[in-house]
């Protein structure tokens, strides 16, 4: 395999046409940041909402959805506009994404945004790469000011690791595919469950530039380059 790839247990080249539904996460796997932190940043608070980022995007604090609302709870009384100066100065698309999502529209797959991040980057990150499905968590903001609370939305109020899982399998069923047609991509331990509904039946799951844990159960480790670097174990 090409410097800074690895695929593990299955034989390459893949054919990209047998798949038909290809799931992100978003937060530093298809864009550059972790946009939680990057929130908390404008208002001072980046060390300390980071801090418990990473331990559980490495799997150490196991409890996600405490997790999540232990930060968001952090960014009580951050302005709203803290979340366009963000998007506008501090988050990028990832090298290859939008490249990856045309080759594979172009191959017949439909596409999944499911994010443990907010609505606010989901829903404009998902009409920059004409993403299919989104789902992701709803900031609640009150006078201007993010309340430290998050929506209720019509499937539950955080989108864990479960629920990207669940929403994986029911975007397959909605589809009419099995989640071994089925390709999902992430970088944090929240990613595990639905990388793991791919690959337990035959499908592919990939990890890119993630944390160990991640990389121990992923199919495909993309170590070096951007996210079109997946396209190399397939035959187009």
């Amino acid at each position: 395999m090409k410097r800074g790839l690895v695929l593990k247990e299955r034989s390459a080249p893949l054919k990209l046409k047998d798949f038909k539904l290809i799931a992100f996460d978003m937060d530093s796997t298809l864009i550059n940041i972790e946009c939680i932190d990057e929130i908390a940043s404008v208002v001072g608070l980046k060390e300390s909402v980071a801090r418990i980022t990473e331990l559980t995007m490495r799997g150490e604090i196991k409890d996600f959805k405490e997790s999540l609302r232990q930060r968001v709870s952090l960014l009580k009384g951050t302005p709203e506009s803290a979340l366009k100066e963000v998007y506008e100065q501090r988050l990028k698309l990832n090298p290859g994404a939008e490249n990856l999502l045309e080759i594979c529209r172009s191959a017949g797959l439909k596409s999944l945004l499911v994010s443990g991040g907010f609505t606010y980057f989901a829903e404009r990150v998902m009409q920059s790469l004409q993403i299919d499905f989104m789902r992701s968590n709803e900031l609640e903001i009150k006078d201007g000011y993010l309340s430290g609370q998050l929506i209720p939305q019509e499937w539950g109020v955080i989108c864990d690791g479960e629920e990207k899982k669940r929403t994986l399998i029911q975007t397959c069923a909605n589809l009419g595919v099995s989640p071994a047609q089925a390709i999902a991509v992430g970088d944090g331990s929240n990613d595990i469950p639905m990388m793991l509904a791919c690959s337990s039946q035959g499908g592919l799951s990939v990890a890119y530039h993630a944390k160990p844990i991640v990389k121990e159960q992923a199919l495909l480790c993309i170590e070096e380059g951007g996210l079109d670097r997946m396209l190399e174990v397939f035959d187009l």
